[in-house]
């Protein structure tokens, strides 16, 4: 995989603290005035964790308020795995092994999922080291019923592309291919099936309610409100029974805050490890001809022709499109599931593109539509957003199947070039003032 070998471009170097004879892996990055450790949850390899764009962003915005730690638990990714799964008393002097060798100090601590219940503990017993505690989609005590029919279903798809814990971290990403063939890898290269039934059997046991009132410092608990690996009530739980913890309800459904709206976590979390809300970053704002595609009926043809299938034409997809858009001179920004975001310099560059991926897609049996609008957009890091961006998604929405819809201000800017186009009439942009005079590129 080449973004293996492109991952040295951005990882921190890897290295271990010592708790007796087991090395704990860690990585340090970032600077600000608090050292802010992070505690993994049941899936972790603090290497394979940077391949991932989405992940990346987010420590990378960590680290630009923090010192940021992370490291792997004893028994799961770069830490020795041949070191069986650790008893709390074991974690957390593996984390206070992890301190010390980082430079040691107070340090916030920020307990990821199961993490949280080491991280809770050990703000408990060791208040002098804990400034600061921030348990994310955690919980007290696991639900124990709900986690002894999902984990054996889990071990049993662990590492493919059938994995379904993969589906519940990050339900945003279900449908997208090369998330989850990322995400499998991670799996493999976290642990093993065995290993995950042996850490749920430990997991299902540890109760740190009787040790939630005992904790002292300023507290934040942050969980999703559809998150469908640990229900929010045990985030509800945690704040309610931590004295003067502070508790945000993120919208959306991924368990993973690295997915969906990274945003309002981020700001919450720069909010109370500093003291002051992080300043708004101002946009930058292009030109630029933005095209979206999406597969029809997608959701009905996945059911039809069965998931193993519908995975091997998404891929299909992605490489197609992936082509189409490096050959028109674009830049692709991001695969929305069942269809792409791209943006061009030029329109004629993206009608060369959409004309391209159209043609070849239908080759294979997949029918698309897509929309082009050339506009003002911000450019935000890898993403984009802006008016322009929702303009060509609401021109997409009204696209038929096999039809690329433009805007008129696309039309206009290509005269003379030789593209041919068939009128649409005016139509009404949810969210768009006026209504939009849009046309179908000829085939």
């Amino acid at each position: 995989m080449a973004v293996v070998a492109d991952s040295a471009r951005w990882m921190p170097e890897t290295h271990y603290a010592r708790n007796g004879d087991v090395h704990i892996a860690y990585q340090v990055f970032g600077a600000g005035d608090v050292t802010a450790v992070g505690l993994p949850g049941m899936v972790s390899n603090i290497e394979v964790l940077w391949e991932n764009p989405e992940y990346r962003r987010y420590l990378s915005r960590l680290a630009s308020f923090a010192r940021v730690v992370i490291y792997d638990k004893r028994g799961q990714g770069m830490s020795d795995r041949d070191a069986g799964v650790p008893t709390l008393d074991e974690r957390l002097d593996d984390l206070g092994a992890v301190i010390d060798a980082t430079g040691g100090g107070r340090v916030a601590l920020m307990g990821v999922s199961e993490g949280g219940s080491t991280a809770a503990m050990f703000a408990a017993t060791h208040p002098e080291r804990v400034s600061h505690l921030l348990l994310v989609g955690s919980f007290a005590r696991a639900e124990v019923e709900i986690g002894d029919k999902f984990i054996p279903r889990w071990a049993e798809a662990w590492g493919t592309a059938d994995t379904p814990g993969v589906r519940a971290i990050a339900p945003s990403k279900r449908n997208d291919p090369a998330f989850l063939r990322w995400a499998s890898r991670l799996e493999r290269q976290c642990t093993t099936p065995g290993g995950l039934l042996a850490a749920w059997r430990w997991i299902r046991e540890i109760d740190v309610r009787p040790v939630l009132g005992s904790i002292q410092c300023p507290t934040l608990v942050l969980h999703r409100t559809g998150d469908p690996l640990i229900p929010v009530d045990n985030g509800r739980y945690l704040a309610r029974h931590i004295p003067g913890a502070r508790f945000v309800e993120l919208e959306g459904d991924d368990h993973s805050l690295f997915h969906g709206d990274t945003e309002t976590p981020l700001a919450a979390t720069e909010e109370f490890l500093t003291g002051h809300a992080p300043a708004p970053e101002p946009a930058e704002r292009v030109l630029a001809t933005v095209l979206f595609t999406d597969i029809v009926d997608s959701t009905a043809t996945a059911a039809s022709i069965g998931d193993h299938e519908w995975r091997r034409r998404l891929d299909q997809h992605d490489e197609i499109c992936r082509d189409a858009v490096a050959r028109a001179g674009g830049r692709w920004v991001k695969s929305t599931g069942d269809g792409v975001l791209a943006i061009f310099d030029a329109p004629g560059r993206a009608l060369a593109c959409a004309h391209a991926l159209r043609t070849a897609l239908a080759e294979r049996e997949i029918l698309v539509r897509a929309g082009v609008h050339t506009g003002e957009i911000e450019l935000r890091g890898d993403d984009v957003a802006g008016i322009g961006v929702n303009i060509a998604a609401r021109v997409t929405a009204h696209a038929r199947g096999g039809e690329v819809l433009v805007s008129r201000t696309v039309k206009d800017l290509v005269a003379g070039s030789g593209y041919g186009f068939e009128n649409r009439g005016l139509h009404d942009l949810k969210g768009v003032p006026d209504r939009w005079d849009l046309l179908a590129l000829n085939a």
